[in-house]
Order: C-alpha cells, then sequence, then structure tokens
C-alpha cells in the first residue's frame, strides 16, 4: 500500500531508492489496474453468458417458453439465443486477451 501512496505524492521509494513497484512507474500501474478490472468484469459475464446457453433442457428458451414441442410463445427465441452466442465469443476474445496482455505485463 505505500508503493501507491508514494505513487500519489509523486516520489520514489524511500526503502531503497528504485522506482515504485520494482521498475514500474505509476501509469504502468494504473494500466495494470485497468487491465485487472476489465479481465475480473469479463470473466463475471463470461460465466453468466455460459449459464444463460442451452443445455440439453434448452437454456434459455425453455425459460422464456420458446423451445420444446409446444410450439413457441417467443418467436424470437433463436435470434436471442444467436445474439448470446455472439456476445458470448466477443467476451471470451476480451478475457483471452486481458490474459495474455496481463500475463506478459506482470511477468
Amino acid at each position: 500500500m505505500t508503493s501507491l501512496v508514494s505513487c500519489a505524492t509523486g516520489r520514489a521509494d524511500p526503502a531503497d531508492g528504485r522506482s515504485i513497484a520494482g521498475g514500474l512507474d505509476c501509469g504502468a500501474m494504473f494500466l495494470n489496474a485497468v487491465l485487472i478490472g476489465i479481465h475480473l468484469l469479463s470473466s463475471l459475464v463470461l460465466i453468466l453468458f455460459i449459464l444463460l446457453h442451452a443445455g440439453r433442457g434448452g437454456g434459455l428458451s425453455d425459460m422464456f417458453g420458446g423451445g420444446g414441442a409446444g410450439g413457441g410463445a417467443m418467436a424470437g427465441s433463436t435470434v436471442v439465443e444467436k445474439n448470446l452466442d455472439r456476445l458470448t465469443v466477443v467476451v471470451s476474445l476480451i478475457f483471452m486477451f486481458t490474459t495474455i496482455i496481463l500475463s506478459i505485463r506482470l511477468t
């Protein structure tokens, strides 16, 4: 926590004279924090989207009464599922890229 305080004041870490966080400046620390925030948010949204997908029971279609042999109370459920598929792919790509970028930046 002292590195954040010294980053806010703009002074170097007084313990050993090196720059803050072992060579990272304030901009790099801020970028890492933003990347970690995007990574956490995308992971939670990805979990939600995967749980909304149709399993063996029907998933999103059955939830709104659109699947199965009874016809369809909601005729556009296939459009909703296609959009859910697209959103899941986009969020999974964001998750993948933030994972790769964070692994490169934090090593």
